[in-house]
């Protein structure tokens, strides 16, 4: 049973809500903007309102299977396989050839099921880097970076924190245009628009 929500939990996933999106309202976002099919390329690209449509989404995806997976009473070992699972759907999503977002907001909503309130430090942790400088990789990359660190401190079960250091891992390898730019002090600020990529 395991297997089967895990590869349900994938496909779920791979589900390119930011792309669906996109192509709803006749744009490819894979062309336009950062070429991301995340939230914050979506508002970017088509305004605040369907990249707050995106970010909900998102975090959907995320927070669905693992509670999903809570309610069947699995394992703590298998929880994070599913986790981990839906997470990397987003990433390297099958309906999109395996070339999908960053997975910051699936990783969020996984989190957010597993440790609701670690999750809103982590919350914590994005806006006090992401609002002052307007830059949402910076946010990002804190609150993933911060997140293994948490579970750790509060005593989480090792599988659970296992996931955190291997999303935590993956989102900085995602990121690595960002952090390029973010040292050469060229990283787009949120609300303002660009074709960089």
């Amino acid at each position: 049973m395991e297997v089967i929500v895990a590869l349900v939990s994938y496909l779920v996933g791979s589900i390119p809500t930011g792309f669906i999106i996109g192509k709803l309202a006749g744009i490819d976002v894979r062309t336009a903007g950062s070429g991301n099919i995340g939230a914050t390329n979506v508002a970017r690209v088509m305004g605040k309102g369907r990249g707050l449509l995106t970010l909900l989404a998102d975090i959907a995806k995320g927070f669905v299977p693992v509670f999903a997976a809570q309610q069947m009473a699995f394992s703590d070992t298998a929880i994070a396989v599913i986790a981990a699972a839906t997470f990397l759907g987003h990433l390297y999503p099958i309906f999109l050839k395996f070339r999908g977002g960053k997975g910051v907001a699936t990783a969020f909503g996984a989190l957010l099921a597993l440790a609701p309130q670690v999750t809103l430090i982590l919350l914590a942790v994005f806006i006090c880097a992401a609002l002052p400088s307007r830059i949402v990789s910076l946010g990002s990359l804190g609150a993933a970076l911060a997140a293994p660190i948490l579970f750790w401190f509060f005593s989480y079960p090792m599988p659970l924190v296992a996931l955190t250091v291997f999303v935590a891992a993956m989102i900085v390898i995602r990121h690595r245009a960002n952090i390029k730019r973010l040292l050469n002090g060229a990283e787009p600020r949120f609300g303002a628009r660009t074709s960089s990529r």
